[in-house]
């Protein structure tokens, strides 16, 4: 019997998937639910799993873009499973080589014929300008010999000048590679996000300080208690964050049209860094979770980003973005707006930095946040209101995020 395996539909709002990579070979036998490809789609790679066992049959090419619903092999599930190859037979022993006894004959060697005379075609260097020129990582083909026949001489090799712009050396090569299905409905929004929305971005400053005081005497106990779960960065945040969305809801708000829709609840999509490139799975409902809870959801679904299992409900309806170009060292950044949300926030790298406290210069852990929104609905009350409340949350924790008891916070 022949089973056609037809692409199965990732989302309501996917019509077509991509062939990334083949996982099998045309011809090769398949065991049922084994994963025979991947597939991209404008949200996320998935895996293609066998239908049933057999001898599978491709019917699109890696690259393709294939309609969902369309047949993109063939398994014949009457074929037998191939036995284990049989072991390779023993290699006759090579016979024992019998040298034909050597002639006692000698005969006389000719003599060499002498050498003509070196001669040297049109800008050909002699050795000891050809070893100049190469010392100066000059081509001889861009250089006019005086010598004889045009031969180039030492002199000409001493007297020349590099040719300053011209490459004399070094690859040159160039790769052309198609940009997968994911990487380029991302640019396309990306691209979207800059031409269609009002777009700007305030700026603040947070000492991290209270942060570190807080995680530095409860990390490990909050590892112990929580079976190996860290305690981050990113759930302190996300609590400033979805504090803040609840006194400025409007950052909480998305356009539709010439209507403003806003949400009671917070989902908040985090970037994360996959093998595909950027993703972003959201944390659902993240306003009701404790610390705990949002630190397992972020590692839960950083895991399925990096092992690509990712899922397009994973990255579906998020209300606002966080983001943290901090971890690949950036200082300071504009980061772009995940349409159709009006908001994202910018983590940065850590710096300890000379501020005034109290009128005294003291060194502290600074980091610089960013927030890019959308100024056709969030005005630049709310914006740098929203930004000011993550900063006033980050910096007095214990009050403003864990009502003054860090250990029932924490669940310790």
């Amino acid at each position: 019997m022949i089973l056609e395996m037809k692409v199965p539909s990732p989302g309501e709002s996917i019509k077509e998937v991509e062939i990334a990579t083949w996982l099998v070979k045309d011809g090769d036998y398949v065991e049922k639910d084994q994963a025979i490809a991947e597939v991209d789609s404008d949200k996320a790679t998935l895996e293609l799993p066998a239908e049933m066992s057999g001898i599978i049959t491709l019917k699109a090419e890696e690259g393709d873009a294939v309609a969902v619903g369309a047949v993109v092999c063939l398994i014949d599930t009457s074929a037998a499973k191939p036995s284990g190859s049989a072991p390779a037979a023993e290699a006759p022993k090579a016979e024992a080589k019998t040298e034909a006894p050597k002639a006692e004959v000698k005969a006389e060697a000719p003599k060499a014929a002498p050498a003509p005379a070196a001669t040297y075609a049109t800008g050909t260097p002699s050795p000891a300008a050809r070893k100049i020129l190469d010392e100066k990582n000059i081509a001889p083909a861009t250089i006019s010999g005086t010598g004889k026949d045009g031969r180039i001489t030492k002199e000409d090799a001493v007297n020349a000048v590099p040719s300053m712009g011209t490459p004399t050396g070094g690859n040159r090569g160039s790769e052309r590679t198609k940009l997968s299905m994911l990487r380029r409905k991302v640019a396309e929004r990306l691209v979207a996000a800059k031409n269609e929305t009002a777009m700007l971005t305030t700026f603040n400053e947070v000492n991290m300080t209270p942060i570190n005081l807080i995680r530095n005497e409860y990390k490990d106990a909050f590892k112990a208690k929580h079976g190996g779960l860290g305690l981050g960065f990113m759930s302190f945040f996300t609590k400033a964050v979805t504090r803040a969305l609840e006194l400025y809801p409007d950052v909480n708000s998305m356009m539709d049209g010439d209507y403003k829709v806003a949400y009671d609840f917070a989902d908040i999509s985090i970037a994360v860094s996959g093998p595909k490139g950027l993703m972003v799975p959201v944390v659902r409902n993240a306003e009701n979770l404790s610390f705990r809870g949002i630190e397992a959801e972020i590692k839960r679904l950083a895991l399925r980003a990096r092992d690509g299992q990712i899922t397009v409900d994973d990255m579906t309806g998020g209300t606002f973005t966080i983001t943290n170009g901090g971890v690949f060292g950036s200082m300071l950044s504009t980061p772009i707006i995940n349409p159709p949300q009006s908001g994202i926030l910018g983590m940065h790298n850590i710096i300890e930095r000379p501020i005034a406290v109290n009128g005294k210069v003291e060194i502290h852990p600074m980091m610089y946040v960013a927030l890019s929104y959308d100024h056709r609905i969030i005005d630049g009350r709310e914006s740098v209101g929203f930004l000011v409340a993550v900063k006033e949350a980050l910096e007095n924790p214990l009050e403003l995020l864990m009502n003054g008891d860090a250990k029932r916070a924490l669940e310790l």
